[in-house]
């Protein structure tokens, strides 16, 4: 590191943490800022830097101002930064700005919207599937060599389904469950919209800032071989092409 320089991102370095995903986000999303210069060191969280039941705010003298407040912090090194978009965010056009021990990087316009839902993908294979567990196997992560079987429970990981009843403090790691507030998820196997039934659970995952959780009954008939699986609220949808392991 150049140790007078101040942080270099531009808006292409501000993505979803899950996927890697451009804009918009949604209040309570994981997002990642990758660039240069954004910290002198890397530090992660741990038992000494979550006080209170909150996030840090700042990291290894570095914090990110979220509309000129700081944001919680999950994750901070010289060249990405993972931040919570604090939950009491409202839609509309916000900047995004990295101070690195009262040195300035540029301010960064993004836009919120009230849900912009992203799946995490699976991190065992690489092969496009989408990060799930299932119920039924003692919630063992679902596969290809392990996949999921039609009238299954599975669990689906996301960030970004937006408000929650209740909603969470900025920086608060929900420790119950919390619905989200928003009634228009869909989700799409195939292109085809499944009965809202089968939806069981949506909202946030106990224990774990800015996770949301899809609890989802696959149908008896007709899943198909691993599916192409879509979040669908709003006008906002997670990108197509990606399978949930299902034989």
């Amino acid at each position: 590191m150049a140790w007078g320089q101040a942080p270099s991102y531009s808006a292409a370095g501000i993505v979803n943490a899950s996927n890697y995903t451009a804009g918009p986000f949604a209040p309570n999303s994981v997002l990642a800022v990758f660039g240069t210069n954004l910290a002198y060191t890397t530090e992660s969280l741990s038992s000494d830097t979550i006080a209170g039941g909150k996030l840090p705010t700042a990291l290894a003298s570095a914090a990110v101002l979220v509309d000129n407040s700081p944001a919680p912090l999950l994750y901070v090194s010289p060249t990405q930064i993972n931040f919570l978009i604090p939950s009491d965010q409202i839609p509309g056009n916000v900047t995004v700005q990295v101070v690195r021990q009262s040195v300035q990087g540029p301010s960064i316009a993004i836009t919120l919207v009230d849900a912009a839902p992203a799946i995490f993908p699976s991190f065992t294979d690489g092969s496009g599937y989408i990060l799930a567990e299932d119920w039924n196997a003692n919630n063992a992560i679902v596969t290809a060599a392990a996949p999921a079987h039609a009238g299954d429970m599975v669990i689906l990981y996301a960030t970004g389904l937006g408000h929650t009843a209740p909603n969470p403090e900025p920086g608060e790691i929900p420790q119950t469950a919390a619905p989200i507030a928003a009634t228009d998820l869909v989700v799409l196997l195939n292109g085809t919209a499944l009965d809202p039934s089968l939806v069981k659970y949506a909202g946030l995952t106990p224990g774990c800032p800015g996770l949301y959780q899809v609890n989802l009954l696959l149908p008896q008939k007709n899943v198909g071989t691993d599916p192409e699986i879509q979040l669908v609220m709003g006008s906002q949808a997670t990108p197509a092409g990606v399978k949930l392991a299902v034989q």
